[in-house]
């Protein structure tokens, strides 16, 4: 009998089990491509027969793999020539240093990868280059025989005279951008469809020079560099690097660019780790992107005035005028390649739609884009998704000739930080509507006809080929072209026919059609001709200045930027008259146009308008404006009292953009005119004004004595104590130090006491017989980790006195701080701390975040009291092999981890934020990441020393850095900020704030918790 009812039961569950699998192999494709996932090993996910086990394709679409390892390994870039061969960057020898991995001394490799007999499969493998200076590059891009490298400091061309497949010579195209391998340098090149070229870097680019070293000019004659451009910035060129043009600035890592048939540029941008502030760009040209302060170059964690709702936006400074808004946000990630797809091949969604890849989640997708209003809106499809592996990195996306894409897998356990977990793997799929051949249509770039046609591919080889022939052609291609131009159906067909011909001879015949042809994509397109082949624009605005699409008004504005015809100023008020008050994309275009002209561009807006102030389109106006003639009509909006507070922030804000005497006249009038006294009112306007300006006026003395008075204790009153420097508030500071001293507010309270030379009110509290008020004001200063704070606590440890216990508590106190650590350490090493004292002073490092700090400080205490652990070690299969508990490792990243990292509102942010680092890093990762934190540390989260004037030594994360300042953030949420005027030095380390031998502290069983909890931390969909 149970004999028989096992048959059954084995019976049904084959049953099941078959029927499932028929399920899975006939549903929607949005499934996994086989149940057999589920039951894989971590290992044998990573085997290359495995690849497409743990990948969704998007439906309608199927995905085949092209190439594996070990035909390549650590794809960062990837391009597609005209006869469908797939050219590869390596990256073998990212980051070796860090990574404890030996290098390749022969260099990283270009590879050639191709399909001779068309099955789909890149079966045959060449080396175009390998040399040492070729270090990880990040961008390759083909142009014929020419191969430009990204790969920072240098742009290198390489050439193949010979056409062998052999690099036979290369130059250098540009260099001195950014630092040797660095994520946030030089990226990828790409052929637009005016025959230029387009490129950008991250925000460690800093600077873009010639093959001679000699620094780039950009289209105004003025230096490319932090002088004129903030952080990562987007250019354009000739083919031959030069003509200059810097196309927008002030992004992170804008990693690839991406331009369509009527040259609107779009790209991706990385935001700082785990602030989930992503985004993708239209990139309106000369257009400031917000990544820091424009005017002080701080950082977008800087208090300011009218800060945004949320961090995602507060990121970008979308509040502050002068930043061009966000195309879209996408959450967490780290975002590499990227294209616009003008096929026919890929379903109809994806079609005349920007494809990205973001190897942070996994995932490569498309955003289908919509006009709206001066701008676009744009939501996300998914084309393929690493949903049950997340070592899936999708690096890069192109275009092959026959309309499929494209797609590099770096494939690794993490992405970004410096980090690489493997070196052994890399793969090359392939994406079109069925498996199919993978045929490249033959080309003839000979006859007009036969360029005509290729100028038709998707692929950017095959188009550039033909873009070129046609030109070479001339007269000979004109009438193909006409014909493609005047009749074609397809409007992004004929864009590509109207670049060739406005670039030739009499170029501007086709621009005048463009200009009257009823599509506005092409009335926008001539008018980018014109600009560029410098016809004068004036009477080209004048045919489209009240043009019904205000995507055509908004480049009519772009072309009047730095024109000082006097006709130029009546034009841009036109068309500022027709700002609907609700369209941010048009009011950045109309401050791009004026940009440097403000005076009389606004004066000719004012002539038509005599109260501004009106509507909501004259107030916005006032609110860009950069220019004396706005100060009146800010300080009347700023003090208009029928609006909430709340909604006048912004005005308040827009002084900080203005220069001059008068801006200061027109706020201490405000606060003279503030017959109520309004206290916030006048913290704003105190906030915004200079403190010579303030204390010269006796209004405006007395304004800041009440703001002082009714913001006592909180951290405005800090801001303003410390900007006027009021050292007839150390009595204050002293009470909210101690009352505080375990908050960073008290902390901050006791740093500026000091600062205001407080140091006899903190004296007379520790010579008091108030133990309370002495524990906290000791322990206040023990997290200040100054020269004065080290010396004070120094004093008391060792002075001989019989108060014992003021002794103990300094000396513990002594470590707490960074510089504290290494003056604790010297006194015990130097045998300068009294032997009494010892157990203090090794008690105040234990709670160093550097491992060897208390390792060290174990060894001075006596054999009776040691009791040093024996240190545990686990390996990642062991921690596999356990099962993890969510719950609790909740409660140990709690107690370890929210010192330092934020999850959600819970813990401090100091380091990445970690909400969502589980769509992002498998278990392996995570792993890594405690265990080795050093190993892999976020570009923007490194640990920095600052050596004082005064001598003292700060270790902290910059979180702002600007000329006459800069931010420390400390573990524990504490902030403080650094006159640059007092540093002597700074100096990056190589060591992680984050503490070595952090899973020390822990057992085995609550790493896999920690490890189980944060890989649940997901983006949710």
């Amino acid at each position: 009998m149970k004999k028989n009812l096992y048959s059954i039961a084995l019976a049904l569950l084959i049953i099941t089990t078959i029927m499932l699998i028929k399920a899975c192999s006939s549903a929607s494709s949005h499934q996994v491509y086989d149940l057999a996932d589920t039951l894989l090993t971590e290992n044998q996910k990573r085997l290359s027969s495995n690849a497409l086990k743990g990948l969704v394709i998007s439906s309608g679409l199927k995905i085949q793999t092209m190439a594996t390892e070990p035909t390549l390994i650590n794809p960062t870039n990837i391009d597609v020539d005209e006869r469908g061969r797939v050219w590869v960057t390596e990256a073998y020898n990212y980051r070796f240093q860090i990574n404890n991995n030996k290098p390749k001394i022969e260099g990283d490799r270009i590879l050639i990868l191709e399909d001779k007999d068309g099955d789909g499969s890149l079966e045959t493998s060449k080396v175009f280059y390998q040399g040492p200076e070729i270090n990880a590059p990040l961008g390759i891009s083909v142009l014929g025989n020419r191969i430009i490298i990204s790969q920072s400091p240098y742009v290198w061309v390489f050439h193949d005279d010979d056409g062998d497949d052999k690099a036979d010579r290369k130059e250098i195209l540009f260099q001195g951008i950014g630092g040797v391998q660095h994520d946030h340098g030089m990226h990828s090149f790409t052929f637009g469809p005016d025959g230029k070229l387009y490129f950008n870097f991250g925000n460690s680019g800093q600077t873009l020079k010639d093959k001679n070293n000699k620094v780039v000019l950009d289209q105004d004659g003025d230096e490319i560099g932090p002088g004129k451009y903030r952080e990562g910035m987007v250019f354009r060129s000739d083919p031959d690097g030069s003509n200059v043009e810097c196309l927008g600035h002030n992004f992170r890592n804008n990693f690839e660019l991406a331009v369509d048939s009527y040259g609107t540029i779009w790209q991706s941008d990385n935001d700082d780790d785990g602030n989930r502030g992503v985004r993708i760009n239209y990139v309106m040209e000369y257009g400031n992107y917000g990544y820091k302060d424009e005017v002080t170059g701080a950082s977008w964690q800087s208090k300011r005035t009218n800060l945004e709702d949320s961090i995602p936006l507060r990121h970008w400074h979308l509040n502050d005028p002068g930043v061009v808004p966000n195309l879209l946000q996408t959450g967490a990630g780290s975002p590499t390649g990227i294209l616009l797809y003008e096929g026919n091949l890929l379903p109809k969604p994806f079609q005349n739609q920007i494809i990205h890849s973001d190897p942070g989640p996994n995932v490569v997708r498309s955003y289908p884009t919509l006009k709206n209003g001066a701008g676009y809106t744009a939501s996300i499809v998914n084309i393929l998704k690493g949903e049950n592996d997340q070592w899936f990195r999708p690096s890069d996306v192109s275009i092959a000739p026959d309309g499929s894409l494209i797609v590099a897998d770096w494939y690794d356990p993490g992405v970004g930080g410096h980090r690489v977990g493997d070196l052994q793997r890399g793969r090359i799929y392939r994406i079109a509507p069925e498996v199919s051949a993978y045929k490249i249509p033959k080309q003839n770039y000979t006859t007009p006809a036969g360029a005509i046609n290729a100028l038709l591919n998707p692929n950017l080889a095959v188009r550039r080929h033909a873009w070129i022939a046609l030109h070479e052609m001339g007269k000979e291609a004109v009438p193909e072209l006409e014909k493609l131009w005047r009749k074609a159906a397809n409007p992004r067909m004929r864009a590509r026919a109207f670049w060739v011909l406005a670039k030739m001879p009499k170029g501007e015949k086709y621009i005048n059609e463009a200009l009257k042809d009823a599509n506005p994509d092409l009335r926008i397109t001539g008018l980018r001709a014109a600009r560029q082949i410098k016809l004068d624009m004036i009477p080209l605005v004048k045919k489209l200045v009240n043009d019904q699409d205000p995507q055509v008004r908004r480049e009519c504005i772009i072309a009047l930027r730095h024109n000082k015809l006097d006709e130029a100023a009546e034009l841009w008020a036109i068309l500022a008259n027709q700002y609907d008050g609700t369209d941010r994309w048009y009011l950045e275009a109309l401050g791009i146009g004026a940009d440097k002209q403000w005076d009389r561009f606004l004066k000719a807006f004012l002539q038509k308008n005599e109260n501004p102030l009106a509507n909501a389109a004259g107030r916005d106006i006032i609110w860009r404006s950069r220019t004396e003639l706005a100060l009146p009509f800010l300080a009347k909006l700023a003090s208009d009292n029928q609006y909430a507070m709340k909604s006048r922030l912004r005005y308040f804000r827009a002084f900080d953009f203005q220069t001059g005497p008068e801006k200061s006249k027109t706020l201490l009038k405000m606060i003279e005119d503030n017959l109520t006294g309004n206290i916030e009112f006048n913290r704003l306007a105190l906030h915004h004004l200079d403190s010579k300006a303030t204390l010269q006026s006796p209004h405006a003395k007395k304004a800041l004595l009440a703001v002082i008075q009714a913001t006592a204790g909180q951290a405005d009153y800090l801001d303003l104590v410390r900007q006027y420097e009021l050292q007839s508030e150390n009595s204050n500071l002293l009470a909210m130090a101690i009352a505080k001293s375990n908050e960073p507010i008290g902390i901050d309270a006791a740093r500026l006491l000091l600062e205001l030379k407080g140091t006899a009110l903190i004296n007379k509290v520790i010579l008091s017989n108030d133990k309370n008020q002495i524990n906290s004001i000791l322990n206040a200063i023990g997290s200040i980790g100054n020269t004065e704070s080290i010396g004070i606590l120094e004093k008391i440890s060792l002075q001989n006195t019989e108060n014992m216990e003021l002794r103990q508590n300094a000396a513990e106190m002594i470590g707490k701080s960074r510089a504290g650590e290494d003056r604790a350490l010297e006194l015990l090493r130097s045998k300068k701390a009294p032997v009494e004292l010892i157990p203090y002073f090794v008690a105040g490092l234990k709670g160093s975040r550097r491992k060897a700090v208390v390792d060290e400080s174990l060894t001075f205490l006596p054999e009776s009291i040691k009791n040093i652990k024996q240190k545990q070690s686990i390996t990642l299969n062991e921690l596999l092999a356990l099962t993890g508990n969510t719950k609790n490792g909740a409660a140990v990243f709690k107690k370890s981890c929210t010192v330092c990292h934020q999850v959600g509102q819970q813990g401090y942010d100091v380091g990445p934020r970690l909400t969502e680092i589980g769509s992002k890093l498998p278990k392996e990762a995570l792993f890594d990441a405690i265990i080795n934190p050093s190993a892999g540390i976020s570009f923007g989260f490194e640990t920095w020393q600052i050596d004082m004037n005064d001598g003292s030594s700060l270790m902290g994360i910059i979180s702002s850095r600007t000329k006459t300042e800069l931010e420390l953030k400390f573990p524990g949420g504490i902030n403080q900020k650094i006159y640059t005027n007092k540093i002597k030095t700074i100096k990056a380390m190589t060591e992680s704030m984050m503490p070595e031998g952090l899973h020390e502290t822990m057992t085995k069983q609550e790493l896999a918790d920690i490890i189980q909890y944060m890989s649940t931390l997901k983006k949710k969909e």
